[in-house]
């Protein structure tokens, strides 16, 4: 896997959050070999036993049962120390949810059916966002509580958290409260990771404007996920043939960034390598 990686031209992977544990040994090997190098690994890294499906739900910091969030403390530690051993810098993680009803499906399939200036598309985007800010709070405060037992165990290691922007109108953080996440969580470990293929959905929807959102953000900017969106929510396509505005997101773009191709398993290597190009003919080779 990390050959083909490497034979792509690329000299970093990211580790994701489908890496089953027997994966591993190989996995070191190779970096300890020099053959590559690690980016970033993704919450939660490498999978709990018995687990064999990409899985960064499966423990929700924010959840009201103590046994899963004591879950998601166990798993996320284990993928820190994982990232210090391939010495990789940083841990990309998803930040919570509220337990709440499903929207965004339903919203994406009205989007798509022309819908989106209706009544009823309407009234469903002030419900959602009503009841999202009805019930954030203990869901902000339990996700708080478990970074902050996490962090320690990042200082020693030298490792940060990228907390990745979200698709789903459910999942936290919402775009308007990250600076007070990162004022509250107190630690410049703390930073933020840009899913370019969500904030894209969001805006389809209606709720963000991609670049503004990019933009508000750019003091804690650690990196990207890079993949580009079919309208209206068919992401991890080939950046250049979907509807994302790269130019519009490169005046955000520094070069210590780290920037990560989250690109579909469906892709020919051609597609791959059109993608690739695309971003760095506008983005530049940084």
């Amino acid at each position: 896997m990390l050959r083909e990686i490497r034979d792509l031209g690329f000299e970093y992977a990211e580790l994701s959050h489908g890496t089953r544990i027997s994966l591993l040994p190989g996995i070191i090997e190779a970096v300890e070999a020099g053959e590559m190098k690690i980016s970033t690994l993704h919450n939660f890294c490498p999978l709990p036993i018995g687990v064999n499906h990409s899985a960064p739900n499966l423990f929700k910091f924010s959840a009201e049962k103590p046994a899963e969030r004591e879950n998601a403390y166990r798993y996320t530690r284990k993928t820190i120390e994982m990232a210090g051993r391939l010495k990789a810098p940083l841990v990309v993680l998803h930040y919570g949810a509220i337990e709440m009803k499903d929207y965004t499906d339903k919203l994406i399939e009205m989007v798509g059916a022309g819908q989106k200036d209706t009544p009823k598309y309407e009234k469903l985007c002030a419900e959602v966002s009503q009841k999202r800010e009805a019930l954030k709070e203990p869901f902000i405060e339990r996700a708080n509580e478990l970074l902050r037992r996490v962090l320690p165990v990042a200082e020693e290691l030298g490792v940060e958290f990228g907390i990745e922007n979200r698709e789903a109108l459910e999942e936290l953080p919402l775009e308007p409260d990250y600076h007070f996440l990162f004022k509250d969580l107190g630690s410049p470990l703390f930073r933020y990771w840009h899913d370019t293929g969500h904030a894209q959905i969001k805006e389809n929807l209606g709720f963000i404007r991609h670049t503004m959102h990019l933009e508000a953000q750019r003091d804690h900017l650690r990196g990207f996920h890079i993949h580009d969106v079919q309208f209206p929510g068919q992401d991890h396509c080939a950046p250049g043939t979907g509807m994302i505005d790269f130019a519009s997101l490169k005046p955000f773009v520094k070069p210590e960034h780290i920037k990560v191709f989250e690109l579909g398993p469906n892709l020919t290597v051609d597609q791959v390598k059109s993608g690739i190009n695309h971003v760095k003919s506008i983005w530049g080779e940084g």
